[in-house]
C-alpha cells in the first residue's frame, strides 16, 4: 500500500507541473496554491488569471466529494473494489486530458480550462481515495504535512518513519522534474505517463488485495490477518 501511494505522490508532481508550467500557473493537486492565486485576483493583481485557479478548485472539490460518495458505508482501510474502481478512474481521467492537450493547440484558453478542471477532477477523486486507505504522511496531493512531521518530531528527538517521509517528499520533487521535462516535447506526454502509472497503482493494488483472500486485508502496506 505504501508503495502504491508513493507512486502516486510521483504523479502528482508531474500533474501540477504540467499545470503551473502549461496551464497558466494552475495546480491540479495543491490546493492551497490555487486559493491563493485566487486571493491575489481579489486584491486586484492584474497579472493573475482565474479562470484556470477557480475551474480547478471546483473540479477538486467535486472529485474528492464524490470519492467519498463512492467510499460511504465502507470501513477501516483495506483495498476494496470501489479503490481499484476510482483509482481506474482517476488513470482515465489523466489519459483523457493527456490526449486533449496532445490533439490541441497550445493558448486556447477554453481547452486549458477544461484539462485544468479534468486533471483537478483526477486529482480530488485520488486524494479522496488515498485519505480513505490512511497511509500515514502519504496524502499522495501535498507533503506540508509531512514536511512538519518530519521537522517538529526530528526537533523534539521523537523516533518517526523518516524513509517514507522523505521519500514522500522526494518523489513529489522528481515528479515535478519530470512533469516539467515533459513540456520540452508536450505536456500532454507527462499526464499520459502519470496516467499509466496511477492504472498500473490500480491494478495491482486489486491484484494483492485478491491474493490477501478473505482472511486477509491489505493495510498500511502489509497484510494482516483479519
Amino acid at each position: 500500500m505504501l508503495v502504491a501511494m508513493l507512486v502516486l505522490t510521483f504523479t502528482t508532481g508531474v500533474v501540477d507541473a504540467v499545470g503551473f508550467l502549461g496551464l497558466d500557473q494552475v495546480f491540479a493537486g495543491n490546493m492551497t496554491g490555487n486559493v491563493v492565486i485566487l486571493g491575489m485576483a481579489l486584491a486586484g493583481s492584474a497579472e493573475v488569471r482565474v479562470l484556470g485557479p477557480g475551474v480547478a478548485l471546483a473540479a477538486f472539490v467535486a472529485g474528492a466529494f464524490g470519492a467519498g460518495r463512492v467510499l460511504r458505508g465502507s470501513t477501516g482501510s483495506t483495498w476494496a473494489l470501489r479503490h481499484t474502481v476510482l483509482f481506474t478512474l482517476v488513470g482515465g481521467l489523466l489519459g483523457a486530458v493527456s490526449v486533449l492537450l496532445l490533439v490541441t493547440a497550445d493558448g486556447d484558453a477554453v481547452t486549458g480550462a477544461v484539462a485544468a478542471g479534468g486533471l483537478a477532477a483526477a486529482m480530488g477523486l485520488q486524494a479522496g481515495t488515498a485519505r480513505h486507505l490512511a497511509v500515514k504522511d502519504v496524502t499522495t496531493v501535498v507533503v506540508t504535512s509531512t514536511l512538519t512531521g518530519l521537522a517538529a518530531d526530528a526537533a523534539r528527538g521523537h523516533g518517526q518513519p523518516w524513509v517514507r517521509r522523505l521519500l514522500a517528499v522526494l518523489l513529489l520533487v522528481a515528479g515535478a522534474g519530470v512533469g516539467a521535462l515533459s513540456l520540452r516535447l508536450d505536456g500532454g506526454w507527462g499526464i499520459m505517463l502519470a496516467a499509466v502509472a496511477t492504472l498500473g497503482v490500480a491494478a495491482a493494488g486489486h491484484a494483492v488485495a485478491r491474493r490477501a483472500g478473505p482472511g486477509q486485508v491489505v493495510t498500511r502496506g502489509r497484510a494482516r490477518a483479519g
